[in-house]
């Protein structure tokens, strides 16, 4: 497993445009302090001019850039979720569309007596209407469209994928895109993790409430994360992708999970790796 650090970060543009700025501030406090105990510098106004300009270019640059940061970050939350839904409403549409053709299959079948074609005939049918049973589990449109296109991704990578949804969600106190970013993410990390894996691809969704917390526990049977690099595994710039992947999918996780005063935990070991979100429920 290896490990690959990206320099090249927004934030922390962001941050050293605000370090720079504060510097700046510093300067020209102590310059007037200085100015007034020497009150015959003539070329003092001059510098604390130029000094207040540069401050301002600066306070426009860094406002711009974490603007475009946001809005860049907002756009694609609203692009994720409208593809699932739209993913999910074509799939719900398909089902519609083919449900009546299928019930006259099997009628004919059944009528000609041919059981077990009937039967042969019906198993993958129920299958792909099981896939999208499974998925329409909470009150988060969202938030089943994603369980459903996971499922099916699991599904193209011989992975059994199991969900246990025990939680509407009507107390989630986010958006429904963040916490979609949060499912999506770790369920990505877990997908590459058991594609590793030759055979026996397992994970496991579990999605519950008590009366103060929603729970989210996501378990996979891929290899043990080692204990050197555990603890680094939710900072910005790690990956265990080599250069398939940039580092930040998990760091983002943290971030927003931690804005919403709620915590994540992995731990990982021989047999399972399971990640846990806590999060407060909406009051």
């Amino acid at each position: 497993m290896i490990i690959k650090k990206h320099p090249y970060n927004i934030s922390k543009i962001v941050l050293a445009s605000i370090f720079l700025n504060l510097i700046q501030i510093i300067f020209i406090t102590l310059f007037i302090y200085y100015k007034s105990q020497n009150p015959h510098m003539i070329e003092g106004n001059f510098i604390i001019y130029v000094v207040a300009i540069s401050i301002g270019i600066n306070s426009i640059i860094t406002g711009i850039i974490f603007y475009n940061f946001l809005f860049k970050k907002g756009s694609n939350n609203l692009i994720d979720t409208i593809r699932y839904l739209e993913d999910f409403n074509k799939t719900l549409r398909s089902q519609r569309h083919d449900y009546l053709n299928h019930i006259q299959v099997i009628y004919s079948l059944m009528e000609l007596e041919e059981f077990q074609e009937a039967r042969n005939y019906i198993e993958p049918v129920y299958k792909d209407i099981v896939i999208i049973s499974k998925a329409l589990k909470t009150s988060k449109p969202a938030v089943n469209a994603l369980f459903q296109a996971k499922l099916q991704v699991a599904e193209k990578n011989n992975i059994d994928m199991e969900l246990e949804i025990k939680s509407n969600l009507n107390n989630l106190n986010m958006e429904p895109w963040d916490f979609c970013r949060i499912i999506g993410n770790i369920i990505d990390n877990a997908i590459f993790a058991l594609k590793q894996k030759p055979s026996n691809r397992y994970m496991l969704v579990e999605l519950s409430e008590d009366l103060k917390n929603i729970r989210l526990n996501i378990s996979n049977n891929g290899d043990c994360i080692p204990t050197e690099i555990i603890g680094s595994i939710f900072k910005e710039g790690f990956s265990t992708k080599n250069e398939k992947g940039d580092g930040m999918g998990l760091a983002i996780v943290k971030e927003i999970v931690e804005s919403f005063s709620g915590t994540i935990e992995v731990t990982s070991n021989d047999k399972r790796t399971s990640f846990e979100v806590i999060l407060p429920k909406k009051e």
